[in-house]
């Protein structure tokens, strides 16, 4: 009896440990799989973005939402008050005007085109809300949001799934989308032109070089708030950035093959 009590005692304490750390490795479990579903929908759209893709209409299974963060600002400053909001979702959009802009008044996400549209667009838009490097013209600060549930992982929760419940408890996602404009030293001035008219190499390189920058956090629950997930991937674009008005609304797509001659007279 007292040999049986003592291997009792030792399986005992056995389990306990064994119980003890189970969460933990699931939990751990857990945290390489979510990375996993960032990892490869973060090539995805990193690829889709910066080849400036125009037809992915299955996004819409996946991007239920956009959000766009405004402030004017002049003068290298933004204008006193609150940021501005527009939303997108597949049903509408909610979208505040701006002055001067004929501004859509419903734009939902019903195609690719227009998801990719507004995920690209530029962080600073001038006055006419093209692109701009320079912050003292005045103009735009954008700050896009797009809420996404995983185009990676179970099956079950893969189009063509309707149940609400599900969905609502599908692996989601934020993602902090910056298109940046190149960084240009302001120690080689206008006076470095040369003899041809060629403008200086900032000049030049600060047209046609993008910082795509896309951060994501999860997971994303279902009764609001984020998890302790965070992870940001980047990349330098070359080309020009093409943009398309569709319904009164601005649509930005990088186009990699194709470069911004600066002309500049000397």
């Amino acid at each position: 009896m007292i040999e049986i009590a003592i291997c009792l005692a030792i399986i005992g304490f056995a389990l306990v440990s064994i119980i003890a750390v189970l969460p933990f490795g699931m939990r751990t479990q857990g945290d390489n799989r979510e990375q996993t579903v960032i990892n490869q929908d973060a090539t995805m759209l990193m690829e889709a973005m910066r080849g400036g893709a125009q037809g992915l209409d299955d996004l819409t299974n996946y991007v239920y939402a956009i959000t766009n963060y405004w402030v004017e600002f002049r003068n290298g400053r933004a204008a006193p008050g609150p940021a501005q909001v527009d939303g997108y979702t597949y049903s509408g959009s909610q979208i505040r005007p701006k002055p001067g802009i004929p501004t859509s008044t419903f734009f939902p996400l019903t195609n690719g085109l227009r998801i990719i549209g507004l995920m690209s667009m530029p962080e600073y838009l001038d006055l006419e809300y093209n692109p701009t490097n320079n912050l003292l013209s005045g103009g735009y600060s954008n700050h896009v949001v797009a809420y996404v549930r995983s185009m990676s992982g179970p099956a079950t929760e893969k189009p063509p799934q309707a149940n609400a419940d599900v969905l609502a408890g599908a692996f989601s996602y934020l993602v902090f989308c910056v298109n940046a404009p190149m960084a240009m030293d302001t120690n080689l001035l206008d006076t470095a032109i040369n003899y041809s008219g060629v403008p200086p190499y900032n000049q030049q390189l600060a047209a046609s070089l993008h910082e795509l920058r896309l951060t994501f956090l999860w997971p994303l629950y279902p009764a609001g708030g984020v998890g302790p997930g965070r992870w940001t991937c980047r990349t330098m674009v070359g080309g020009m950035i093409f943009q398309t008005n569709v319904d009164n609304q601005w649509l930005y797509f990088y186009q990699p093959q194709s470069f911004n001659n600066v002309v500049t007279t000397p």
